[in-house]
Order: C-alpha cells, then structure tokens, then sequence
C-alpha cells in the first residue's frame, strides 16, 4: 500500500490516494472539490480507480464526487448513519460552503465494523460520530494506517457546531473506537498534518483524561 495526499480546496482537505503498488488500483478518500486535479493526477500516474470512501459528507469532502462517479463508474462508500446528511444540501453545507446545493447519495452505505476490499486492499469501517451523525474512519490493521476524516486530528478533534454535531458523543467515539489501537498506528486526518494513534493518548487534550 501506498498513501498519497493532495491538499485540496477552499479549506484545505486531505484528499487521499491508497495505492495498491502491485496494480496501480487505487481507492480516492475524500475526494474534495477538485475532481479535475484528481483525475489529472491518475492519467499521469496511470492510476485506476476503483472506490471513492467518504469520512463524512460534508461539501469540503464531497464536491467532486459528481463528477468522478460520472467520468469514471466508480462506487462511493459512505456510513449508512450519513445517508440523511449527504442528500440535504443545509446538512452537509454544500450550499454554504460552495454556493452549489448537493445532494449525494452513496452506492455502498456501510455498517460499523463492516470489512470492506476494495482495489485488492483490505479496511474495516470505524463508525465514529460526533463531527456529523454518520462520521466513520477507515482502518487497515494489516498496514496500521488509519483514514480519520474530521472525527481525530493532531491534537485536536473534529468541531461540533455543524448539524447533527456533538462533542460528547465525539470524545465517547474516539475513546471507544479509536484509542484502543496501536499506539503505532499511523492517523491521515482529513485535514493538517499525520499523527499517530500513541501521541493522540498521550497528548491529546480533548480525550487524553
């Protein structure tokens, strides 16, 4: 596996590429607004992509979903518990981000603990609320990389005024999904820079108490 990022957008969004080295076969998490750049980006490389995984569904994260899907079949994956989210343009902020209502409706609506493969690769889904009502993580024990999307960041968490927020519920999901693995594994937010799952423990101050 082979984890590329490209900062993308009007708030910066971590736009991920997970590389199967073997086929070229890739998975897009959190696609952004860019789907020209992203599709630029896989011409050159001579890259497939076969998955688009979606964190949550807010418009910073989900703009080029469109368009992607339309120029190149692929399924997009999302939480089950965001389904509402993604389809109402006031939830998901598309209108008050971008000025472009969406509503977006996933191919694949996934359960927590749900194992996915995808490009040969294989991720369980983390369902961790808190930042949107249907938020989730990607994680792949065999390669000890986690997706984090908005729920974890480096040293700091996901904001909760957003529709359907709750820090409460946040913290609970974070120290109940996510504290329990490998101090060593390696956390892609979906937004700044990497962290890891230990120094998060450690010092954290939204979840370390």
């Amino acid at each position: 596996m082979k984890i590329e990022c490209m900062v993308l957008g009007a708030v910066a969004t971590n736009c991920y590429f997970v590389i199967n080295e073997e086929t070229k076969e890739t998975i897009v998490i959190d696609p952004a607004d860019r789907a020209d750049v992203i599709l630029k980006k896989a011409a050159e490389e001579g890259l497939t992509l076969k998955a688009v995984f979606l964190t949550h569904g807010h418009g910073d994260h989900i703009m080029a979903v469109p368009e992607l899907r339309e120029k190149t079949g692929i399924p997009v994956y999302a939480c089950r518990a965001e389904e509402e989210l993604l389809a109402d343009p006031g939830q998901n902020l598309s209108t008050g981000l971008f000025g472009k209502p969406l509503s977006l409706k996933a191919d694949v609506l996934t359960e927590d603990g749900q194992e996915l493969t995808a490009a040969g690769m294989k991720f369980r889904v983390l369902s961790t609320p808190g930042h949107t009502p249907g938020g989730c993580c990607y994680y792949s024990e065999e390669e000890g990389v986690l997706f984090s999307g908005d729920t974890l960041f480096c040293g700091s968490v996901g904001r909760t005024d957003f529709p359907g927020g709750s820090m409460g519920t946040l913290v609970r999901s974070i120290s109940e999904k996510l504290m329990p693995l490998p101090d060593e594994t390696k956390v892609y937010p979906g937004h700044q820079e990497e962290t890891a799952i230990g120094d998060e423990r450690r010092w954290n101050p939204f979840i370390r108490n």
